[in-house]
């Protein structure tokens, strides 16, 4: 007697060796995918191998600014997600480049294949924007609604989790500075959402449990200014620092010398995004349209957070908290 097995369907994800990517990754080898994730640096998504079985995950070659090496990506993929994006332009590495033109070459490759699409882009994204982030983010995602209909959007607030660039990059500062800086007076707010449950919601997706067509706005459980969460990260790692409010012109000012480097820390174009709210509308919660629509507890800060920033203690994991 012939057992015919059925061959596991394969999910091309551009953007897959980053924060985000390595856990779509993860959700998807433990659905038992087969994954091909398409990267500019093949030899630098080693990490991603022990997340799945011998021969599950494959890394190849791609890039979203280069037309023919997105179509060899995509080939033979039964679904695509796009995850690719900039935070500050590098060189070729532009918003224009990376983030309208390379999502377009992307829906236009898995269009080609007839592959579903799921595309990865973030809340603020508007085409009015005097943000380039926000305005390109925004081309880009009107470039994949024309060239595939059915596709689905995910536009997450601020992601954090145990690689983030957010609370990271503040608590390491916390360790040898005695002053934070609140850009705006830190009157922004967020709502700082898990990388678990976004990565969750990208696999119900390939699963095909999300409804196609549709653009979901993913954002946690609490909204938070600037200043509170800089203040709850403070408490987590067990230091005291003074919080410094930046005007919106001084910090126009760092961000355009700032963004000079070759890894800016602040570039004008943040602080622009930094004058808007990042939080879930009220229609999209309406609507169902969020974390909790697709079916996914969103989890807080406050749970995950001591998880993964204790190394910043002043002890590390054996530091005993102080009384208040």
């Amino acid at each position: 007697m012939t057992v015919v097995t059925e061959t596991p369907k394969l999910v091309t994800i551009f953007g897959g060796s980053g924060f985000l990517g390595r856990h779509v990754v993860r959700a998807l080898a433990k659905r038992g995918y087969r994954i091909r994730v398409a990267t500019r640096r093949p030899d630098l998504a080693g990490h991603l191998q022990p997340l799945g079985n011998v021969g599950q995950i494959q890394a190849v070659q791609a890039n979203v600014r280069v037309r023919w090496s997105v179509d060899r990506a995509v080939e033979g993929a039964d679904h695509v997600i796009n995850l690719v994006g900039i935070l500050y332009e590098s060189g070729r590495q532009t918003f224009n480049n990376v983030q309208d033109f390379g999502a377009r070459a992307v829906a236009e490759a898995a269009r080609a294949q007839k592959a579903g699409l799921t595309h990865g882009s973030a809340l603020g994204t508007n085409l009015e924007s005097e943000s380039s982030y926000a305005q390109t983010k925004a081309r880009g995602e009107r470039a994949v609604q024309e060239t595939v209909e059915d596709a689905v959007i995910f536009r997450p607030s601020i992601v954090f989790g145990p690689e983030d660039g957010f609370f990271n990059r503040f608590a390491d500062m916390a360790r040898f500075s005695p002053a934070l800086p609140l850009i705006g007076g830190g009157h922004t707010r967020f709502q700082p959402v898990f990388v678990g449950d976004v990565a969750e919601a990208f696999a119900r997706s390939v699963d095909g449990n999300v409804e196609r067509g549709g653009t979901y706005e993913l954002g946690g459980p609490r909204v938070l200014t600037f200043r509170a969460c800089i203040e709850e990260m403070l408490e987590v790692i067990d230091r005291k620092r003074v919080l410094v409010s930046i005007p919106w012109w001084a910090a126009s000012i760092q961000g355009s010398i700032l963004g000079l480097l070759p890894k800016p820390l602040l570039t004008r174009d943040q602080v622009v995004l930094l004058q808007h709210d990042n939080i879930v509308s009220a229609e999209a919660e309406k609507q169902g349209r969020t974390l909790q629509g697709l079916g996914i507890q969103p989890q807080s800060i406050a749970s995950i957070l001591p998880s993964y920033l204790w190394r910043y203690r002043p002890a590390g994991q054996f530091t005993r908290k102080t009384e208040a």
